[in-house]
């Protein structure tokens, strides 16, 4: 007879040997827990404003699902776009990167149009093409902005999926031009043709507008249960609040605060959806969440806007109110519920983060404006970023070290106003009066001789990319 694999003498010998047996087993998992990489889920909204959420006191806007992320985790006072307008905040998001260093930026065409020749360089790593070569699933699921012809599409930019419109939804308008902005007081699908791609195919044209947020989500909760046990990447750009607004039947005319509530309430129903995804997944303790937006409110819709709150001006500004914008993290166990940060940050720094929790390498041959967050997240000390610099498409309007904020140049967001240069900077500091309203220059002479110092040393270090915007398809 076979001499058992155990030659136990006694029962407590034999329940020992077990017991020690789970633990080591047990062991192995947490340590094999401790070492799985993070998975990265980026939500993303368009035109929305510092002051449309209730965790940053909106009073009409109700956003239980966001103001319960920011109590579970963490909420910038002082987060920012790298760029007032969609386009160029995109790619510095995915990029790390001012979008005068990648040429994303202009002076004559803002953004980049459906007849738009340019897109995101190709030599330009995005944050996903950097997660790649740690194995990561990747997903864009919402609107790209950074190039619709198909070398620019994401998935030539690192991401195995996309499923979203290529541009924002105001654009392939069709509406009679006689018409004018009236036709986004009472939006109709049949107004617009942009196309909704899955992949590099165009499955619909146009995209039925009032479905988009559902959709987004149903395809963002897909793609994490298909990749619940690997290292993901999930970067949900909204399509609102950008205007035409458009909501679902089960959100139209439900916000006291009209369509704009309307369709804020219901991006917030889709992140609580995906966030809910992930607990269910049991993946919550694996996963870090950012939500922001990508430049201030388009304040030139009014009650189609959105709302600054206490900031001055909006989208398309270098104001406080066109680049300050909402930011939020959450990682359960690791970002302790409840903090606030006053330290000062931006989207770029999420492309930084990133690669230092995935132990991916940034690209070693290029300036990388992004700076890891971790010190903040995690309460281990001081956030990373000095200096902030507010350009205005390819020019350096302003730039805020520590609560001072100096502006070179302003200018409104939009409309016929030009540029104004001041001689003598304006002053702001912006802990005291985050309004912009009382100018202190006379009285910090020191602080404003830095601050062009500070400038002079960017602007000499800056190389700046090929324009992309402004070059157009040419017609046959």
């Amino acid at each position: 007879m076979l001499a058992p694999p155990f030659p136990f003498k006694s029962g407590l010998q034999r329940f020992l040997v077990v017991s020690a047996l789970f633990a080591t087993a047990f062991s192995a998992q947490s340590a094999q827990s401790e070492q799985r990489l993070p998975n990265f889920v980026i939500l993303f909204a368009d035109d929305l404003g510092y002051g449309d959420l209730g965790c940053y006191g909106h009073p009409t806007i109700r956003t239980p699902n966001l103001d319960r992320m920011a109590a579970e985790g963490l909420r910038f006072t002082d987060f920012y776009s790298a760029a007032s307008v969609c386009t160029p905040s995109r790619a510095a998001l995915l990029t790390g990167r001012y979008p005068v260093r990648n040429g994303m930026c202009s002076d004559t065409r803002r953004v980049l149009f459906p007849d738009s020749a340019g897109g995101l360089p190709q030599d330009e790593t995005t944050l996903a093409e950097a997660l790649k070569t740690k194995g990561y699933a990747t997903a864009c699921i919402g609107k790209w902005h950074l190039g619709h012809l198909p070398q620019y599409l994401p998935t030539r930019n690192g991401f195995d999926y996309y499923f979203g419109l290529p541009y924002s939804n105001d654009m392939d308008r069709v509406a009679d031009a006689k018409l004018g902005r009236s036709i986004f007081l009472d939006p109709k699908v049949e107004y617009w043709k942009v196309p909704l791609l899955q992949n590099a195919k165009m499955i619909e044209q146009p995209a039925h507008q009032p479905s988009l947020t559902r959709r987004y989500t149903a395809e963002a909760i897909k793609f994490i249960g298909q990749n619940r046990s690997k290292p993901f990447l999930l970067y949900v750009p909204y399509a609102f609040p950008h205007v035409p607004l458009f909501a679902s039947d089960r959100f139209a005319g439900q916000s006291p605060r009209g369509l704009y509530g309307d369709v804020v309430e219901e991006m917030d129903w889709s992140a609580g959806e995906i966030m809910a995804s992930i607990r269910k997944e049991g993946i919550a303790e694996h996963t870090l969440v950012f939500f922001s937006s990508d430049n201030g409110p388009w304040l030139l819709f009014n009650e189609q806007g959105g709302s600054a709150g206490l900031l001055r001006e909006g989208k398309g500004s270098t104001w406080e109110g066109g680049m300050r914008v909402p930011g939020l993290a959450w990682w359960p166990g690791k970002i302790k519920a409840g903090a606030v940060s006053r330290d000062l940050a931006c989207t770029m720094d999420i492309f930084s983060t990133c690669l230092s929790l995935a132990g991916a390498s940034p690209p070693s041959d290029r300036e990388i404006d992004g700076v890891d967050l971790g010190p903040v997240l995690f309460g281990k000390g001081k956030g990373r970023r000095d200096l902030f610099f507010y350009y205005r498409d390819t020019q350096l309007y302003a730039v805020r070290k520590g609560p001072f904020k100096a502006h070179f140049m302003t200018r409104a967001g939009y409309g016929d106003e030009k540029a104004e240069t001041h001689d003598r900077p304006l002053l702001f500091h912006l802990g005291h009066d985050p309004a912009e309203k009382f100018d202190v220059a006379k009285d910090h002479p020191d602080v404003l001789a830095d601050l062009a110092k500070e400038v002079e040393r960017h602007r000499t270090a800056v190389v700046r990319g090929p324009l992309q915007l402004e070059e157009r398809i040419k017609s046959n």
